[in-house]
């Protein structure tokens, strides 16, 4: 017990990775139990450890069919392993506590601010310049559990009619409704029905408010507590606010319209749909591409240059401390920014009045460097192990690391070897930035000296 409670006051993020192994495990052995699976059998040791893995990382990839081959007490999992996933193990674990004790301590803060906030080992616990300040971690915590709850709620019950209208009977969608509910929200992916989101390809309705739900999601539970606060005062929003709504929709708008010049022309995708439809899909795909995993189109029918424009959204992703994966668009904006400010001979990285520290642009540029790291060394490894072909391996790749979710079709058809890898990468996507992020924080040291300058050719 001494061994955890120094563990979580000097590493809450080597903490956050040892919870997570301790869940992939636990749900590795529940999905293995033979009354999990539909036909009464085990589920090889592969299938199911990477089932734990998708579900508690919120990935949405699959090596089973996901609607066909688990028993209700085996949906019941997925269902239970998404929430706890989304939430993050830390913030759960806080969130719990504070309903058991009604208060929450310094300690249970702290373990609470580095899972929303690797960074604030950093500049300090108390630093003003912290997007969620320490004395706000206690709403924090209550807007994320409310809001999991409210936001699923909500959108479970404009859900119903859009399956009703499906044709989807009213019981069966009683289960659907809350069950797509939690997988736009928590940006999963995963359907409950064998045909997935074919029978509502048309139903813009249903779609519309499944986009609503994964962008909810993907936009991060610090930005969700801010708009709760000030919704409508603009000039009170944090920067951290205002670079993750903007880069997401500026995103979002992006990849829409650059997927509809590169597909309108393809049979296999949009090619043979109407003006409306051909749009509509464009910018519903982009919109999954953020981290939501749901797809209409047959991603591995999708042009080459479309499965690129593809790896690079999912690659960004979403926002920091939401139940999207990636390296984050706030990483992507702080790095562009300081490209726009060298560009401009700025001595420092700022906007909107604010000055970014470099200590955040030399994490960001870490953020990328690991995530480009473990993305080209799953996509050689793979691509040795199956000899397929490369844009699918590394469209699959991206999809995993950044826990999205969508598939060429090239997960479910991996052998074991390439399953473990896949599943290691999505590991590594779910909590290796942010061990990463917190490892360079901790690492700053206080020096008293300054060694002599000497700058290498850069360019």
């Amino acid at each position: 017990m001494e061994f955890f409670r120094d563990l979580t006051q000097r590493s809450p993020a080597r903490f956050a990775i040892l919870i997570y192994l301790s869940l992939i495990l636990v749900f590795t052995g529940l999905f293995s139990l033979p009354f999990a699976a539909e036909d009464g059998r085990v589920t090889p040791f592969a299938d199911a450890f990477f089932t734990a893995v998708s579900t508690i990382c919120v990935t949405g990839l699959a090596t089973v069919d996901m609607a066909t081959h688990w028993s209700p007490f085996g949906h019941v999992l997925v269902f239970i392993g998404v929430q706890i996933g989304a939430l993050g193990v830390l913030t759960l674990a806080s969130i719990l506590g504070l309903v058991i004790s009604r208060r929450l301590g310094l300690r249970a803060k702290l373990i609470a601010a580095g899972d929303t906030n690797p960074l604030r080992t950093h500049g300090g616990p108390v630093n003003e310049g912290q997007t969620v300040q320490l004395g706000q971690i206690g709403g924090l915590l209550a807007t994320v559990a409310l809001s999991t709850l409210v936001i699923e709620a909500i959108i479970a019950v404009l859900l119903y009619p859009g399956l009703l209208i499906a044709g989807v009977e009213w019981h069966v969608a009683l289960w659907e409704a809350p069950y797509y509910a939690a997988m736009s929200f928590t940006n999963t992916g995963f359907t409950p029905n064998p045909e997935g989101l074919v029978p509502f390809e048309h139903n813009y309705y249903f779609l519309t408010i499944l986009m609503a739900g994964v962008f909810l999601g993907s936009i991060g539970f610090p930005v969700i507590y801010a708009l709760r606060q000030h919704l409508f005062s603009v000039r009170k929003w944090s920067l951290h606010v205002k670079l993750t709504l903007i880069t997401t929709i500026a995103l979002f708008f992006a990849g829409g319209v650059v997927f509809l010049i590169l597909e309108y022309d393809n049979l296999l995708t949009l090619g043979t749909q109407d003006a409306w439809d051909t749009t509509f899909q464009a910018f519903f795909l982009s919109a999954m591409t953020r981290s939501g995993g749901f797809a209409i189109l047959d991603v591995g029918e999708l042009n080459g240059s479309s499965l690129l424009v593809g790896c690079m959204l999912m690659f960004v992703g979403g926002g920091s401390a939401s139940t999207a994966g990636g390296i984050k668009v706030t990483t992507l904006a702080v790095i562009a920014l300081a490209v726009w400010s060298e560009a401009k001979g700025r001595q420092s990285n700022q906007v909107f009045g604010r000055r970014i520290p470099s200590d955040v642009l030399r994490v960001a540029l870490s953020v990328v460097a690991w995530g480009a790291t473990i993305v080209a060394l799953s996509t050689i490894v793979i691509t040795q192990l199956t000899k397929a072909d490369l844009g699918r391996v590394l469209f699959d790749v991206i999809s995993g690391f950044a826990t999205v979710g969508l598939s060429t079709g090239l997960t479910a058809e991996l052998p074991d070897p390439g399953i473990y890898v896949m599943a290691i990468t999505i590991i590594m996507g779910r909590v290796g930035t942010v061990t990463l992020a917190a490892a360079v924080a901790a690492s700053s040291r206080s020096q008293l000296y300054s060694l002599p300058v000497e700058r290498p050719i850069v360019g």
